[in-house]
């Protein structure tokens, strides 16, 4: 018995942009893009909301829609969980999951946000499941309306909003998209079967980017204050210091942007998804070859080659799709994951492996059975 995945869908903006178009804006072209990241495209919203996006992808996920997989549509009442994973949404509150509710009319659900980078959707996959599986057990009972037995995970981002357009080594890596999953508790399938999440202390600032609260704040440390010029949030020079952003932001360089030095990352990155696979073969007591295909986070073929090597298999276990999408954060692992399931790679009985990692830093896997 387990959490079953019963659909996927995913969505893209209408606007992709290809390598040669960026050398407009920096000193790049193709071929110096696709070596070093296995990136051709990828797609920037204009007019799309995160929260478009992400409504798209789940309304295939559900059967709503054509161009998703799904094994039968889902009624909205159906569904109690939405977990929305996301680094971009479009407003504080309410939340992004609460926005994808309200939209899809799924009255019965509980609805909330998970924030882990490009992990976030691997770890909404987890808390769904836990949900779901102490539910099943009794040991939650109805957390909501109902037991929880139908979860809707989405993973959705507006990366292209955070990024530094006229940095070279970043600028060239990101995009937008969502994925969506729906889950569904069956006792006669094992769904999934493990997981495993760390977080490691990115002592080293090597991938961050800082809010920025523009709100005129009319007080000093003696209550009210109308001096001019009224501050804006003092406390964001002790943030930019902590995070080592402070010299760039006082030369002029925007302040919510994405900030990375590629090389940390990579060494992180690599060792963080060989160690998730292992341990969550561990975890499930079995090996790798029990596994079908190894579905992981989208940042950088190079990293995806890496890791096929560690794991003695060809790249081909893996499914890579970042050609046309870029790093698309927490909506990349379940974007590559409808793609699977639409190419029919996984069919019912394949075990799957899904792992990211991320800011934070982040990482993690979950293994299932289709």
């Amino acid at each position: 018995m387990g959490s079953t995945i019963i659909g996927c869908g995913k969505s893209l903006p209408a606007l992709e942009v290809e390598n040669d178009e960026l050398q407009a804006l920096v000193d790049t072209n193709d071929e110096w893009i696709a070596t070093r990241t296995g990136i051709r495209s990828r797609h920037i919203a204009l007019t799309e909301s995160n929260a478009d996006l992400g409504e798209a992808a789940a309304r295939r996920a559900l059967g709503w829609e054509p161009s998703g997989w799904t094994q039968r549509a889902i009624e909205a009442d159906e569904i109690d969980l939405l977990i929305c994973a996301t680094v971009t949404s479009d407003v504080v509150v309410p939340s992004a999951a609460g926005m994808l509710k309200r939209r899809l009319g799924l009255g019965n659900a509980i609805a909330f946000d998970v924030n882990a980078a490009c992990s976030g959707f691997v770890y909404g996959m987890t808390v769904a499941e836990t949900m779901m599986a102490a539910s099943a057990a009794g040991t939650v009972g109805a957390v909501g309306r109902n037991p929880v037995r139908r979860a809707l995970v989405v993973g959705v981002e507006r990366l292209t909003r955070l990024t530094n357009w006229f940095d070279r080594n970043t600028c060239v890596l990101f995009g937008d998209g969502a994925g969506a999953v729906v889950l569904e508790w069956d006792e006669e399938r094992a769904g999934i079967i493990g997981s495993y999440l760390v977080n490691e202390d990115d002592v080293t600032n090597a991938l961050t980017c800082p809010s920025a609260f523009d709100a005129p704040q009319p007080f000093d440390r003696s209550g009210v204050s109308l001096a001019e010029p009224i501050p804006v949030d003092r406390a964001q020079d002790r943030i930019d210091e902590e995070l080592a952003t402070l010299e760039s932001v006082q030369a002029g360089e925007p302040r919510q942007v994405l900030r990375m030095d590629g090389p940390r990352v990579f060494k992180f990155a690599t060792a963080a998804m060989t160690e998730a696979v292992h341990r969550v073969l561990d975890r499930s007591n079995l090996t790798l070859d029990d596994v079908k295909c190894i579905v992981p986070h989208q940042a950088n073929e190079r990293i995806i080659k890496y890791a096929a090597k560690k794991l003695n298999r060809p790249l081909d276990f893996f499914q890579v799709s970042i050609g046309d999408t870029g790093n698309s954060s927490a909506a990349s692992v379940p974007m590559a994951l409808a793609d699977a399931y639409a190419s029919g790679r996984i069919k019912q009985g394949d075990k799957v492996i899904l792992t990211a990692f991320g800011g934070g830093f982040t990482s993690g896997a979950v293994l299932f059975e289709a």
